[in-house]
C-alpha cells in the first residue's frame, strides 16, 4: 500500500505514518492500512475514469535521490531506459487522499496515478492486470510499495479499473513507457482556426455565446489541493502563464476555473463533450505551461 509518509528523502512528508496490520497475503482479499480504504462514496463514473495522457516531463530532483524506506535502501533510475516487472499490485485510498506525492504533487484517488519504489518520476506506465486482461496507463508519481512481491501501489481509480480494488492486490504486468515511445506517440496538435476569406468579413466576438462551462463532462486537471489557497495561488499561475502572447487566445469557456468537492479543490480547464477533445487540450497545455504542471484529463 502507499507509503508516501514514509520517504522523508524524496518529499513525502505530510502523510500521517499509518499503523498497520499484517496486510493480506498476495492476491488474497480483505485487510486495509489503518484508517485506510476506498472513499466513503465511490463515483458512479468511476470506470469511465480516462487513462494518463503520457508526455515528456523532467524527472524530479529530489525524488531522484537513492533513500531509505522500512530498514531497506533503495536506489531510483535516473534515466530514460525502459523497465518491465511482473508482480503484485496493491492500492492507496482515502487515508492519502490530499497528501503529497514524492513529487510535491496531490496525491488524488481518483486520479490514474501510481507509486513505484525506483521508476524515474514522474513516468508512464501501462499496467496489466495478468488474471483479466484489463489495462491502464498511468501516471507514477510517487514512492511505494516497498512489501515483497508488490512491484506497484495503484490510485484506487486505477484499481477500479483493473479489478483488483475489491480484493486489495492482484497479479500485474508493469511496463514503463520511455521517453522515445512518447515522442512517437504522434499525439494530434491543435490546428489554429484558418483566417476569414477576404471576401468575408469578420464575425463579430458576440455573435455566439461562449459555452457554458458545465455543456462537457470532461475537463483537463492542472492539480488538486487539500488547501483551497495552493489551488488558488495554482490558479494565478496558470492564468498568468496563459495570458502571455505565446499562448495564444483560449476561448471564454475553456479559462481555467476551481471546482471543489470533500474538501479536495481542483483547478480544471475545459468542459468538453468528448475526451480526445480533452486530451488534445491537455497536450496543449502541457506545451503551453511547460514541466511544473501536470496535466490530467479527467471526468468533471
Amino acid at each position: 500500500m502507499a507509503i508516501a509518509s514514509l520517504i522523508a528523502v524524496a518529499g513525502c512528508s505530510t502523510a500521517p505514518k499509518p499503523a498497520t496490520p499484517s496486510p493480506p497475503a498476495p492476491g488474497r482479499p480483505g485487510g486495509f492500512y489503518q484508517d485506510d480504504g476506498p472513499p466513503a462514496q465511490v463515483p458512479a463514473d468511476i470506470m469511465a475514469t480516462p487513462d494518463a495522457v503520457p508526455r515528456i516531463e523532467p524527472f524530479h530532483s529530489g525524488a531522484s535521490r537513492p533513500y531509505v524506506a522500512l530498514g531497506n535502501s533503495y536506489t531510483p533510475i535516473t534515466d530514460d531506459r525502459a523497465l518491465v516487472q511482473r508482480g503484485y499490485a496493491s492500492w492507496y485510498g482515502r487515508q492519502f487522499h490530499g497528501n503529497r506525492t514524492s513529487t510535491g504533487e496531490i496525491y488524488d484517488m481518483f486520479a490514474m496515478t501510481a507509486a513505484h519504489p525506483t521508476m524515474p518520476l514522474p513516468s508512464y506506465a501501462r499496467v496489466t492486470n495478468l488474471r483479466n486482461g484489463a489495462s491502464v496507463v498511468v501516471r507514477v508519481n510517487d514512492r511505494g510499495p516497498f512489501r515483497d512481491g508488490r512491484v506497484i501501489d495503484l490510485s484506487y481509480a486505477a484499481a477500479v479499473r483493473l479489478g483488483i480494488a475489491a480484493t486489495g492486490t492482484g497479479e500485474v504486468e508493469v511496463r514503463r513507457i520511455t521517453h522515445r515511445e512518447i515522442a512517437g506517440l504522434g499525439a494530434p496538435a491543435v490546428a489554429a482556426a484558418p483566417p476569414p476569406a477576404p471576401s468575408s468579413p469578420p464575425r463579430p466576438a458576440t455573435a455566439e455565446p461562449p459555452v457554458a462551462a458545465s455543456n462537457g463532462r470532461w475537463a483537463v486537471q492542472l492539480g488538486a489541493f487539500a488547501a483551497a489557497d495552493r489551488a488558488q495561488e495554482l490558479l494565478a499561475r496558470v492564468q498568468a502563464e496563459l495570458a502571455k502572447p505565446q499562448a495564444g487566445n483560449l476561448p471564454v469557456d475553456l479559462q481555467p476555473r476551481i471546482e471543489s468537492d470533500g474538501g479536495l479543490h481542483r483547478v480544471l480547464l475545459g468542459a468538453l463533450p468528448e475526451r480526445e477533445a480533452a486530451a488534445t487540450l491537455a497536450t496543449r497545455l502541457a506545451a503551453l505551461l511547460g514541466g511544473g504542471i501536470a496535466t490530467y484529463v479527467v471526468l468533471r
